[in-house]
């Protein structure tokens, strides 16, 4: 096995991939807010940069594979890895959900949760790069946490919306399938946020 210095390229890597749910989350917004021709194109340039976080993912995997001494427990890298492709993975399915089922309109609250979802990702961006000194990250799992109940209030109120009397049940159950695509990605921010705080208190 190749012996390595302490695993720096991890906190570098995990910036990388943090930093490109950003640009899914923007694109994703940008979706939501396209007409149903536009939207195609709009999730095919999301599942480009889902593909680039595969890669990374990868690449942290092979990473930790070949690197002697790491600058935290490996699990934890791997979760924090994973947890990060998890979002993604939800941000991309929610907008190929989208343009599957051609979604006439997004319900009332969309622009809500995507505020939230944009703001998770850049908040997660700007921590990323501070994990070499994760005991100062508490302000950013605090933010998500609150973040996170944001997006169960509106997620509720959307359904509520979805569901009024009278509305046509296919387009309550397409919507109500991309919604839920937009909760779990809500989720998994608190999730990648979760290992941080882990990863914090075990640094302590």
């Amino acid at each position: 096995m190749r012996i390595k210095p302490r695993g720096s390229q991890f906190f570098q890597l995990l910036a990388d991939a943090a930093a490109n749910l950003v640009t899914a989350t923007a694109l994703l917004r940008d979706l939501t807010e396209a007409s149903p021709p536009d939207r195609e194109a709009i999730a095919a340039r999301l599942h480009e940069v889902e593909h680039a976080g595969d890669d990374l993912t990868h690449t942290i995997m092979v990473e930790l594979n070949s690197t002697f001494v790491t600058p935290f427990d490996r699990e934890d890298i791997q979760a924090l890895a994973a947890r990060i492709d998890d979002v993604l993975d939800f941000v991309d399915t929610a907008a190929d959900l989208a343009v599957l089922y051609r979604l006439d309109k997004f319900p009332p609250g969309t622009d809500g949760m995507l505020r939230v979802l944009c703001r998770a990702a850049e908040l997660t961006a700007e921590s990323m790069p501070g994990l070499s000194k994760v005991g100062e990250l508490s302000p950013y799992w605090i933010e998500i946490n609150a973040l996170e109940n944001e997006a169960d209030h509106t997620y509720r109120r959307m359904l509520a919306d979805l569901f009024q009397p009278g509305a046509d049940a296919l387009e309550v159950l397409k919507a109500k399938e991309v919604v839920e695509q937009f909760e779990l990605a809500a989720d998994g921010f608190e999730h990648v946020a979760d290992v941080v705080q882990t990863i914090a208190v075990k640094e302590s």
